[in-house]
This record gives C-alpha cells, structure tokens and sequence, in this order.
C-alpha cells in the first residue's frame, strides 16, 4: 500500500458537524410534517417557557421539543402520562447528534382522532347530498304514536315522558329501548331503528340521549346508522346531548332538536293550544249553523208571505199593517216636534235667563261689594300710608321748627302791634313794645335803649 492511499481516508473524511449537518438535511428533506402518537414522559419546563418532552409507546421513544411561540390554549397544561397527538416536523439536535419531533401542535389523544374523523365522514355525507333538504320529511302535526329510539334507564326518556304529559298526554308512547355509548350502541341504535321501522306503529320517531363527550356520543356518528335513518320512512327527530353539541345523526334527521325535551315540544303540539282552537272551531260553527237556521228561516218567512200576498185578508193585513206604520210614522213625527219646541224653548228661556235684569242687578250687586271691598282695602292702605308720611313730615318738620330752637333757651321777638318777627334792631326805638316768646310762654317787654 503506497503512502498515498492510506492518507486518502483522511483527505476525504467530514467533520461531526458536517456528518449531523447533512443527516439534519436528510430528515427534515425526507420527512414531511407529521401526526405521532404516544405518551408524554420527561416533561421539562425551563425558564424559556419552551416545553421538552419525551413521546413513548410500548416499543420506543422520541425526543420532542415545543417551543414557546408555537404554543396555545391548553398546551401548556401538559403533563407526564398524558396521551397525545403531536403535530410537527423531524428534524436533528447538532450539538448532541440527537433526532428529535419539532412539535407545531398537541392535542388528547382519542379526541382529536374523532374530530378528524367525524368530519371526513361528515364531509363525505355531505358530498353525497344525504344532508339535503330536499330528503327532509315534513313532521305530522299530530301523531296517533310517538317511538323513542333511547336508553330505557336515562334521563333523555324521563325529561322526554315529562314534557309529553304535559303537553299531549293524550298521545300513547312506544320506547325502543338501545344502548346509547359504549361499542355495542350503533348495532343497537340501528336495530332499534329497524324494529321501528318493521312496526310501523309511530308517525314519528325520536333518536335521543343526554349530553356527553365526543367519544360519548360517538355512537350516534356511525356511518350506517346516518344511511339508516336517510332512508327510514318514519319522520325523525334527532336530539343527541345539548344544543351545543352536534352528530352526524343531526344532520341526516328530518329535524333537529336542541335537547331531549326540545325534541319532545317538537314531535307534539300543547293539548291546551289545540283545546282552545276546538274551542274558537265550535263557537265559530254554532255561530254559522245559527246564522243558517236564521237564513232558512227568514227564507221560509218570505215565502210564507208570498203565498198570502194573493189572498183578500192578506190585503186587508197589509193596509191595516200599512194604516199602523203611517199611525207609528205621525206619532214619531209628532214627538219628534214636541222634542224640537222643547229644546227650543229651553234655549230661549236661558237666554231669558241671561238677559233678566234681576240677574244683571245680582251681578252688579255682587261687583259692587267686590269695588266696595277693594275701595275699603285701598281706603285703608292709602291712609296708613298717607299717616306714615305725616309722622315723617312731623318729624322733619320738628328738626326745622322755631319751637325746637325754643327748647334750647332761644326766643321769638316779634312787634308787639303787628306781630311781624323782629329780624334787625333798624326798626326799633326805645319805647317800642315788643313780644318775646320762650319755649314755656310769652311776654310783652318795652325797648330801653339800642345797643349796636
């Protein structure tokens, strides 16, 4: 062996790196994303928020890794022993040469498979056209025989019973007893349904159960129970759990209820409604059977009086009946006049009554001692106020007056002949007599001499 060929291995040989690099290619390349089932061990949830599991079977184990922005809902409620579908792509961990599951989804194992399958059979129902209206039967208004097709034991038939007493209890009930869950349910539920249909005693039938899980009512989701009751001659009613929940059996039933006792005011109308409607029927024909006998009779009346239009005393009869209606015609006539002379009178004797003196002189009495009154109220308050005013006129005058000025020590001197006051002692003499008058009397003095 030359010295070249056993360096050859070394020229041609990758890296780990390159060997992991390549063999992630491969995968992710190989493998498109996938669904894989398993149970969830290892679970590991760092600070990141990214959640790292293991999906095991009875046979072998995967790596799998969900990261944090991939996550929603209840996701993040996983747990060690919980079984799942993961949703994701394969693909290689480089640093440590590990294959790992990228997980893109996660949902409950069981669950999730029915979901999908109840819609791809949905889907191909549908394609076919077994939910059109068109295949649809109308429900009889009142059946003489209302078939449950349910569970003997459940509450379905007892809300069921219920309602119908209440509302028709009239109406016989036949129970076609079946499983509704488990495995056995839809051979069950079909033969139940067959036995109804080999009968032929109901006019409507009634495909029920109480609420539950998908995988609860999955019984009513089997593909030839769906073609069954397409073709069951019987009008159907599905009421298959609460209003929220929906079987493939809903959708091929003529109708579909939104719960047992939905079903049940459905099928049946209220007896009460129906009672007063016979009711409003039977006064409505008494009512037209009495306006016929009126009619006939009236018929019979007018024949009668054309028979005995043609005798005499048939003609004596219509001028004496003729004779009353003209002595009924003037005797209205006449109190027709007396009442129109009555009213007239009436009005004219209050329009006497209006113009009567003795009336005016009442109502001018009467505004007389209105203006009387008011002229006293007016007189009263004009001197309390006109009083008011003199005392403060009395007042201002008395700050002004001599009398005032006399109170304080002073005198009015006036010429004792003319009693003109004294305002300059240029018109005074010795020997005049004067007059003086002090705050408490009077005296008469005589000038002795002017002093200027």
């Amino acid at each position: 062996m030359s010295i070249s060929e056993q360096k050859s291995p070394e020229l041609s040989a990758i890296s780990v790196s390159q060997l992991n690099r390549k063999v992630k290619q491969l995968l992710e390349q190989g493998l498109t994303r996938l669904w894989i089932e398993g149970e969830i061990s290892n679970l590991a949830r760092p600070a990141s928020g990214h959640l790292y599991f293991t999906l095991k079977d009875d046979g072998a184990q995967v790596r799998a890794a969900f990261f944090r922005q991939r996550q929603r809902g209840p996701n993040i409620g996983l747990k060690n022993g919980d079984k799942v579908l993961a949703y994701g792509r394969v693909g290689l961990y480089e640093p440590r040469g590990d294959y790992q599951l990228i997980v893109e989804r996660v949902e409950p194992a069981g669950e999730g498979a029915l979901k999908r399958e109840f819609d791809k059979l949905k889907r191909k129902l549908q394609a076919e056209g077994l939910f059109d209206d068109a295949l649809k039967q109308p429900l009889p208004a009142l059946p003489s025989r209302i078939g449950v097709i349910t569970s003997p034991t459940g509450a379905a038939i007892r809300d069921i019973l219920s309602v119908l007493r209440r509302r028709f209890p009239a109406i016989p009930v036949t129970i076609y007893p079946s499983a509704v869950q488990g495995d056995a349910a839809p051979g069950e539920l079909l033969a139940a349904l067959n036995l109804a249909v080999q009968r032929d005693e109901c006019d409507v039938l009634l495909l029920t159960r109480g609420g539950g899980s998908l995988e609860d009512l999955w019984a009513f989701n089997d593909e030839t129970l769906a073609r069954a009751i397409v073709s069951c001659p019987i009008p159907l009613i599905s009421a298959v759990g609460h209003e929220v929940d929906f079987t493939i059996a809903d959708f091929v039933a003529d109708v579909r209820a939104p719960t047992p006792s939905g079903a049940a005011e459905i099928a049946v109308p209220d007896s009460q409604d129906i009672l007063r409607n016979v009711n409003a029927l039977a006064l409505r024909i008494g009512r037209l059977g009495r306006r016929a006998l009126e009619d006939r009779a009236q018929t019979l009346d007018w024949l009668g009086r054309r028979l005995l239009q043609g005798s005499p005393a048939a003609s004596v009869a219509r001028q004496a009946d003729r004779l009353r209606e003209y002595q009924g015609r003037l005797r209205a006539a006449v109190r027709d006049q007396l009442a129109e002379r009555n009213e007239q009178l009436h009005a004219l004797h209050n329009t006497v009554l209006q113009h009567s003196p003795a009336i005016r002189i009442e109502r001018l009495i009467s505004r007389n001692n209105t203006l009387t009154q008011r002229l006293a109220a007016a007189g009263t308050r004009s001197v309390a106020d006109l009083g008011h005013r003199l005392r403060l006129a009395a007042k201002g005058l008395h700050a002004v007056s001599p009398l005032a000025t006399l109170d304080r020590g002073y005198a009015i001197v006036t010429d004792a002949e003319n009693g003109r006051a004294l305002l300059s002692t240029g018109k005074l003499k010795p020997g005049d007599e004067v007059h003086a008058r002090l705050h408490d009397g009077e005296f008469l003095a005589s000038v002795r001499k002017i002093l200027k």
